[in-house]
């Protein structure tokens, strides 16, 4: 079995910590329990090698053997091929769990993420452009609401779709944000309350911890 290593930035501003999207690579590869290596790129020096491997100059990405896997969504697809514990084998099944991968970060991120930039940034509802993506986000929890009312997980069982999007939904309760969702913040509790999120959350704050 070929080396897993994850490379993520030596450092990141304290704010960060603790939400650098390389803690979903690491709570997968721990759910799995495979063994895999940290390396760190320098945050304020970014070269061409780090631009060849993510060519927006983010992190994380993953080197699996000859392949190099960028974007924390295709590298949980790319470890859920790896371990049925993070997709289950049978067709039907992973593609619900494909779906729900999707959603978190295409249907329910793209919403959350710009909202928490306006609240880190200290906007208010008094501005139009918070009042469109507040509620651009609440209509996307409305929906999520009652599905997880209904189920423990997204697709079953516990999943790299469940990473997603309790990782997404963790931003939002950050800042309060899942308030009036019950059923949401009940959902990130469960997922972070995971052994395996609370190693990689350990971990990364360990490593941003030794760089200060």
């Amino acid at each position: 079995m070929n080396e897993l290593i994850l490379t993520t930035f030596d450092r990141v501003p304290e704010v960060a910590h603790g939400y650098v999207r390389d803690i979903r690579v690491r709570w997968a590869l721990e759910e799995a329990g495979l063994p895999y290596r940290i390396r760190s790129v320098p945050f304020n020096a970014r070269n061409a090698e780090h631009f060849a491997q993510q060519p927006f100059g983010q992190v994380p990405w993953l080197t699996d053997g000859d392949i190099s896997i960028f974007e924390s969504g295709a590298i949980l697809l790319h470890l859920g091929h790896r371990s049925d514990t993070l997709m289950p084998a049978d067709p039907r099944a992973r593609s619900e769990v494909t779906e729900w991968l999707f959603a978190a970060l295409n249907s329910v991120e793209m919403a959350s993420l710009p909202w928490s930039i306006f609240v880190f940034a200290g906007h208010t509802g008094e501005t139009p452009g918070w009042k469109r993506f507040d509620t651009f986000l609440k209509g996307r929890l409305q929906h999520l609401e009652p599905i997880l009312a209904a189920r423990e997980w997204l697709a079953g069982r516990f999943s790299v779709a469940d990473i997603a999007m309790a990782d997404v939904l963790r931003l939002v309760d950050r800042f309060d944000g899942l308030t009036a969702h019950p059923a949401c913040r009940d959902y990130v509790a469960r997922a972070t309350g995971r052994p395996s999120f609370m190693k990689a959350y350990a971990d990364q704050m360990a490593h941003f911890a030794a760089a200060d």
